[in-house]
């Protein structure tokens, strides 16, 4: 009987279970478009993946996402043929053997063996001699040499040079360049590609930040209300978060719902409203904060109203959950004494926790959205009573989402003013010139939060 008999073939090695979670992961974001940290979440829940091998898996999907682009500059100049012809899904492979062979403590061989084991696992055979090729070549340099050696010299083209060693599109960069002091961009970019911790926010009158301690957490810089799960860790394991009465919410996220629950407001404060709830974090810690009274939330997607709702269910108080469009209110004008307008936006200042979203989005999406946004601010000043106050709040630093989009509506009104908000965040520095707030992932540890504080008169 031949040598080449399948009796005689040595079995194929199985690919590792944990490159292959990630792959699958990867694949579900760059293909289908779905979200990172859901799709990985539930990927290792589905494959019982805990302890390490839980941490490299997420390190890999994220770092992959976050490099992306970075990483293809560098593969162009490993394949003979422009990236776009590559299968989609060959070129996730050999983005993530990238990432482990430059960003990741993995040894160069085993690297591309583990990719090539997955790739004839996962895409087969034929396709094993180019993962092989092109990921040998990644592997001759060093991160800092392929940056060198790929991107624009510094001195020639600063923004250039930072979109491949940062890892941020272009167009990014210019939008954060014209918000951030230029010797704080380099700065910002870099805590752009730091993991964020997990932020704790405890609920006012439901639990307390020694609640949290006691469960693990060291207390938030500057929230009152807030506690930082300093090693990882699953937030549903604490008790409180598991009934509700504490939750997950990055800290920039807790101190712009905190600054228009403490803005002065003369005479009734019962009623207030967040027109753009979903998916409920800012209700939450809004609606156990409401002296009193009742917290109106509206969210136009229904799975998302639903999210605001469970965020809700251990805070006492009538409060309700609308299903509708903020920029069509359906209750008189004036009536409200507080109104948070956090308006959809490109999200851009969330890209440490949302990796897949710098490349996803474009100019043009910052550019679709300013209509709503517009419009969400108007109807959050008519739907405040005169002496109330509403809080225009962006995750994105971008300026055509931020202060652009408030001297518009501003404007064409003249019942409504501008007011300092910075009193408004006590401890808090390098909270700029005012009257806004933006805040930083490299200043302050938080999400780019933006706030407005806008008084109707």
């Amino acid at each position: 009987m031949s040598d080449r008999s399948p009796r005689n073939r040595a079995p194929q090695r199985r690919s590792d279970p944990v490159r292959r979670v990630a792959y699958q992961v990867v694949r579900q974001v760059t293909a289908e478009g779905g979200y990172a940290n859901l799709a990985l979440n539930k990927a290792l829940r589905d494959a019982r993946l805990g302890g390490r091998d839980a941490a490299f898996c997420t390190e890999l999907v994220h770092g992959t996402l976050r490099w992306q682009g970075t990483y293809d500059a560098f593969l162009a100049r490993c394949v003979t043929r422009p990236l776009a012809d590559l299968d989609p899904e060959l070129l996730d492979v050999l983005r993530l053997g990238a990432h482990q062979l430059l960003n990741m403590r993995v040894d160069s061989y085993a690297a591309v063996d583990e990719m090539v084991t997955l790739t004839r696992s996962e895409l087969g055979q034929k396709r094993t001699g180019l993962v092989n090729a092109v990921l040998r070549k990644i592997s001759q340099r060093s991160l800092d040499q392929w940056i060198t050696t790929t991107a624009p010299r510094p001195d020639e083209d600063l923004l250039g040079y930072l979109a491949i060693a940062e890892a941020h599109p272009r167009w990014v960069i210019e939008a954060f360049a014209r918000a951030v002091p230029a010797d704080g961009l380099e700065e910002l970019l870099v805590a752009d590609n730091e993991p964020p911790r997990v932020t704790l926010v405890a609920r006012p009158g439901l639990s307390d930040v020694d609640e949290l301690v006691d469960a693990g957490a060291v207390p938030a810089r500057w929230s009152p209300y807030g506690a930082v799960l300093d090693g990882g860790g699953d937030p549903g394991r604490i008790a409180a978060v598991a009934t509700g009465r504490a939750g997950v919410q990055d800290e920039g996220s807790q101190l712009v719902a905190i600054a228009l629950a403490s803005a002065k407001v003369d005479g009734d404060d019962a009623n207030w409203l967040d027109l753009c709830a979903g998916p409920g974090g800012k209700s939450a810690l809004l609606a156990a904060l409401v002296p009193d009274g009742q917290l109106t939330a509206v969210e136009p997607l229904k799975h998302r109203a639903e999210l605001v709702r469970q965020n809700l269910r251990a805070i006492p108080g009538k409060h309700k959950v609308l299903v509708g469009d903020g920029t069509k209110p359906t209750w008189p004008e004036g009536s409200f004494d507080r109104v948070l307008a956090d308006v959809p936006c490109s999200g851009l200042g969330a890209l440490r926790r949302r990796p897949e979203a710098r490349w996803r989005r474009t100019p043009e999406d910052v550019e679709e959205l300013r209509p709503l946004q517009e419009a969400l601010l108007d109807s959050a000043i008519t739907s405040v009573r005169p002496g109330g106050v509403v809080a225009y709040v962006t995750c994105s630093p971008h300026p055509d989402e931020t202060r652009a989009v408030v001297d518009a509506v501003l404007g064409r009104r003249d019942d409504a003013v501008l007011e300092d908000a910075r009193p408004l965040f006590p401890g808090v520095p390098d909270l700029g010139d005012g009257p806004d707030v933006q805040l930083w992932p490299h200043l302050h540890g938080t999400d780019a939060m933006y706030l407005a504080l806008i008084r109707r008169s």
